[in-house]
């Protein structure tokens, strides 16, 4: 049998304009990514080299403070995700839950000098707000973000009011137990305080519990399901009010448990709802819409590039925090981990 007897196999389909105009896009948005990435991270590794070869105890303490100040974001911004990130309820009134939750939990530590009992306090207190707002307005307004916005700035501004009327302007700091009280001997730094990388380690497992809970977890697969397709998951027999009012109540508490461990590290006073409220719309931005995941990383580079930009920048240190949020709405508008909706 000669070559020239053997069957000629039919040239595949030409590819069409559209598949083309794909594949060019795909390749401009890799082109985009590279140049992007190159023109972030050289000079980032420049800046990384020159402050370790300047003064390496001030670049590292500063590091740390910025991972244990990322922690206290995610940790407010863990319930934010679950409520405006995930259950798209617009609750503008998430940082005055942080400092109410604080405020509340200081009584109480203050009077029965339990640091436990305080935290557990802050967090029922704010959870229990959280979850009268869910019945009786967000319930109500389901989709319709701009009423949810107006109201909730109304309810922040009465319940700074209320709070500033009850504990005064005054500065309040909590005292943690004496296990966690003291300082940490470590490379370069020579001490760290104990408490703030207890605070570290605390928001990782809180963070990962988290996770587990809305993936692994038939009660966080309820969660997503309704935030998807409600009448869906009510028309199976799920209680859809109730799953969204227990989260509601758990994104609140994480707010008050947030409040009372911010406070220990930091402090306490008026002012400091609106400064964790801003946070935490930044870090939702950066990292997404719904993603835990998404928010720690949004968390690590504002709290990162936030004490960086103190300690290297301090008169332009508030400027990095918003150019991270430009590039992220520029580049990624979904968040670095959001889906496309």
């Amino acid at each position: 049998m000669n070559v020239a007897d053997l069957p000629v196999g039919r040239p595949g389909p030409a590819p069409t304009a559209a598949s083309q105009a794909a594949v060019a896009a795909s390749r401009r948005r890799r082109t985009v990514r590279w140049v992007m990435g190159m023109a972030i991270g050289v000079p980032l590794a420049v800046f990384v080299l020159w402050a370790l070869a300047d003064n390496p105890r001030l670049f590292v303490s500063t590091l740390l403070n910025g991972l244990t100040l990322a922690a206290l974001y995610f940790l407010v911004a863990s319930g934010f995700t679950l409520v405006f990130g995930l259950m798209r309820n617009v609750n503008l009134a998430h940082g005055s839950l942080y400092l109410f939750g604080a405020y509340v939990g200081w009584v109480v530590g203050d009077w029965s000098g339990s640091w436990v009992l305080a935290v557990i306090t802050g967090f029922l207190a704010s959870a229990v707000v959280g979850l009268l707002m869910q019945v009786t307005i967000f319930r109500f307004m389901q989709g319709q973000d701009l009423r949810q916005t107006l109201v909730t700035i109304g309810i922040s501004i009465v319940l700074a009011d209320i709070m500033l009327w009850i504990w005064g302007a005054e500065i309040y700091t909590f005292e943690p137990p004496r296990w966690m009280f003291g300082t940490l001997s470590l490379p370069i730094v020579e001490k760290y305080a104990t408490y703030r990388l207890l605070l570290l380690v605390g928001a990782i497992v809180i963070g990962v519990g988290l996770w587990v809970f809305l993936n692994r977890t038939r009660v966080g697969m309820m969660i997503r399901a309704g935030v998807d397709d409600r009448a869906m998951l009510a028309a199976s027999g799920v209680n859809v009010q109730l799953v969204f009012a227990v989260t509601f109540a758990i994104g609140a508490g994480m707010a008050g448990f947030a409040g009372v461990v911010g406070g220990t590290a930091l402090s306490i006073a008026p002012g400091e709802d609106i400064r964790y409220l801003l946070a935490s719309l930044v870090v939702v931005i950066v990292g997404g819409m719904g993603s835990v995941t998404g928010a720690a990383i949004g968390a690590l580079l504002i709290g990162v590039a936030e004490q960086f930009g103190l300690a290297y920048a301090p008169t332009y240190g508030i400027v990095f925090t918003f150019v991270i949020m430009a590039l992220a709405l520029a580049f990624r508008p979904q968040g670095l981990l959001g889906r496309s909706r």
